[in-house]
């Protein structure tokens, strides 16, 4: 492919706009351009970056057994209403009419879909197990769009669907898919880890995200140092805290004037934040709902709105329903005498001699403990906090450490979720209909291309893993249009890599040097080979890996050989 004749627009400066890297490099790369918030048109270099990326994922689905469809990405709300999800997802799907007024919606995921095709066409045992998957649009509409395709209203994603007659044959599948996405990930040359994930809106049993790690990534993910545990932060657990000490201090109410904060009152009373325990208030179902922690520990929202007569999403009660709740402002609230349903954080449960609120503003206890002078329910004692860094595993192997990563794969264990209300029966052995248990794994297609920028990038640009580059090779030809003897060597060179399998883009711009090498490096093709007339002169070529410091001399007659 020659440059010349190719729409790759590149920009010298980061586009005012583009919050991470990726998005910045996407742009000046000329790999995407913006058509309104959220929405995207992928230029030709993008375009085949994201080609070679789907190409990996159809050769290790297949291996894996897995069938391709396409379904439609504008879906029925009938599907929707089975399921029951149709006025449970908020505004993020956007619903429609068409001309005789029928509610549609733009797919945000098609668990519905490939559910009715399931029941419409699969009808015995002996069809099953069966596993289907798509590479297709979907719509999500977000309330604030960002970071580029990594958060973006309209995306590729790769999403799969299993059926399965038992538990044993879903286990099998769920580990098997675990494997594909994990060579996936391999073949891409990624570092990445899989952990252990809250299921969310889509629901189920249990779920395993795959994360490419970047110190830029959004989600925190946490991993034993010396096992395989791994999780993320809002399922992750620590070890459960040792046996709660006997009480030693007398229970004594203390004024802390304009002390409401932990820090504050912690550096008040000279104790650090982790024997004083601190008291959320909840909106809930039936009215508002306790939540104890140590004043060290931060509240897991996803855990915490798992809880009986929490509200979804959760939220914290205004100031008005604290006061007439518990008498005071957030600031003094305690578990003492306190009057509505109230979960205790396991760590929290485990701290004597304790510092809380006592519900009067201005006002603390100190030397308070459990069951002496507050009643502790072992059924309302909950893991409810997010792990810190050196927390000890859950499973005794050492401590715990945080990295970022970026989201890129989730499998799911969906049970019968879906294919119960939609009634996707089957006959059994016996000819008696049962309903089949499902499995759900989706890849961010789209999403995948950004995770792979921030991992693999440079100050000059983007540096592509071989599997996934646009190009295997960048030829840059110095002079070209007026240099018989460059146009005929680089002629002459691509000929011959193009037969040995490479794919190569040739600068045949009429450019200057310093433009062509900048914008090589910032499109980050793996390989550069800069044919010159000085080199021309002695019969070499200038070679640099894009992860390279220095330019390698190399005879034009055995660079074929070299990069092969």
């Amino acid at each position: 492919m020659r440059q010349s004749q190719m729409l790759i627009p590149t920009l010298k400066e980061n586009p005012a706009d583009a919050d991470v890297i990726s998005h910045r490099l996407m742009l000046r790369a000329g790999l995407i351009r913006q058509v309104a918030s959220g929405l995207y048109t992928w230029l030709p270099l993008g375009l085949r970056v994201l080609r070679r990326v789907e190409q990996i994922l159809r050769e290790e689905l297949a291996r894996s057994g897995a069938q391709e469809v396409l379904m439609p990405v504008v879906q029925p709300a009938e599907l929707w209403e089975e399921s029951g999800r149709w006025h449970k997802m908020g505004p993020e799907m956007l619903r429609m009419q068409d001309r005789h007024q029928r509610n549609f919606c733009l797919s945000p995921t098609h668990e519905e879909v490939v559910t009715d095709l399931f029941r419409r066409e699969v009808h015995s045992y002996r069809q099953l197990p069966c596993n289907f998957y798509q590479i297709q649009t979907k719509f999500r509409d977000e309330v604030r769009p960002r970071f580029g395709v990594m958060r973006a209203r309209e995306f590729t994603m790769k999403d799969g669907y299993s059926f399965h007659m038992d538990q044993e044959s879903l286990d099998a599948t769920y580990r098997e898919m675990h494997d594909c996405y994990s060579r996936i990930l391999r073949r891409m040359d990624l570092r990445f880890r899989a952990v252990e994930a809250d299921t969310g809106n889509i629901g189920g049993a249990s779920s395993h995200e795959f994360h490419v790690l970047a110190d830029s990534g959004e989600d925190v993910i946490v991993h034993a140092l010396h096992s395989d545990y791994a999780a993320n932060l809002e399922k992750a657990t620590a070890a459960a805290p040792p046996t709660r000490p006997a009480p030693t201090a007398a229970l004594t109410r203390v004024a802390t004037p304009g002390q409401e904060s932990i820090a504050e009152v912690s550096a008040f009373l000279s104790l650090p934040a982790a024997r004083c325990l601190k008291t959320l208030i909840l909106d809930g179902v039936d009215g508002p709902v306790a939540v104890v922690l140590r004043g060290d520990h931060a509240l897991n929202e996803i855990k915490a709105q798992k809880l009986p007569g929490v509200t979804v999403p959760l939220r914290l009660a205004a100031d008005t329903a604290v006061l007439e709740a518990a008498g005071c402002r957030p600031g003094s609230l305690g578990p003492l005498g306190l009057a509505i349903p109230t979960w205790v954080d396991i760590e929290a449960a485990a701290v004597a001699d304790f510092v809380c609120g006592a519900n009067t503003d201005g006002f603390h206890y100190t030397g308070a403990n459990w069951e002496r002078d507050i009643p502790l329910d072992a059924t309302r004692v909950v893991d409810v906090r997010n792990v810190l860094p050196g927390d000890p595993a859950p499973d005794g192997s050492g401590p715990l450490a945080l990295q970022r990563g970026i989201e890129v794969g989730h499998i799911f264990q969906l049970g019968r979720v879906y294919s119960a209300p939609l009634a996707a029966g089957v006959l059994d052995r016996s000819g008696a209909s049962v309903i089949p248990l499902m499995g759900c794994y989706g890849i961010g297609v789209t999403r995948m291309v950004a995770a792979i920028i921030e991992q693999n990038h440079d100050d000059a640009g983007i540096i592509w893993p071989r599997p996934v580059a646009p190009f295997d090779v960048h030829v840059i030809a110095l002079n070209y249009a007026k240099s018989e003897a460059v146009r005929t060597a680089t002629e002459g060179l691509l000929q011959e890599l193009e037969q040995l399998g490479f794919s190569v883009l040739l600068d045949d711009r009429d450019e200057r040097a310093g433009v062509k090498f900048a914008d090589a490096d910032l499109i980050g093709i793996p390989h550069r080979v800069t044919v010159g007339d000085r080199g021309l002169a002695q019969g070499v070529v200038e070679y640099r890996g894009r992860r390279d410091t220095e330019n390698q001399e190399v005879a034009l007659a055995a660079l074929a050989e070299r990069l092969r």
